[in-house]
């Protein structure tokens, strides 16, 4: 049976393979984090206005178009939601496990735009040194917080 399966797979070929293995694995949404500073050490947090009412603050984040890039899913997520342009640093979390979820944060830098929230999914945008975090704040953001000091 298996030299059977092994020459039916190399029959496919290509695109036909691809088409095969993308119906047979799970899907997965990847929620992509950017844990942007401005020039003075301060992050940029968001007060998000469908997240829960008693935790609306957290880091600019959202999900990856297909074929995107993560980096690049932060510097789109971030100009959507605030206008501003950032610099990608380096990965500071990758985790899977929580259904049909992969998460990922990356480092950012501000390197221009001028702030301007986007008020269908935002409703404040502001800057905090990372030992003054608000109340009513992710806890999970503000962990990766604190791995970047």
């Amino acid at each position: 049976m298996r030299k059977v399966l092994t020459m039916a797979w190399r029959a496919l070929r290509g695109p036909a393979q691809w088409w095969v293995l993308w119906l047979a694995h799970s899907k997965f949404m990847i929620g992509v984090t950017g844990i942007v500073a401005n020039g003075d050490g301060h992050v940029l947090l968001l007060r998000h206005r469908l997240w829960p009412e008693h935790r609306q603050w957290g880091l600019p984040t959202g999900y990856a178009k297909a074929s995107e890039r993560f980096e690049d899913t932060v510097v789109r997520e971030v100009r959507e939601e605030t206008g501003l342009d950032v610099e990608v640093a380096e990965l500071l979390h990758l985790k899977s496990g929580f259904r049909l979820r992969v998460e990922v944060a990356y480092a950012a830098r501000l390197s221009g735009g001028t702030l301007k929230v986007n008020t269908l999914e935002v409703l404040e945008a502001r800057w905090f040194p990372p030992d003054q975090l608000p109340e009513g704040m992710h806890e999970s953001h503000r962990l990766l917080i604190q791995t970047t000091r």
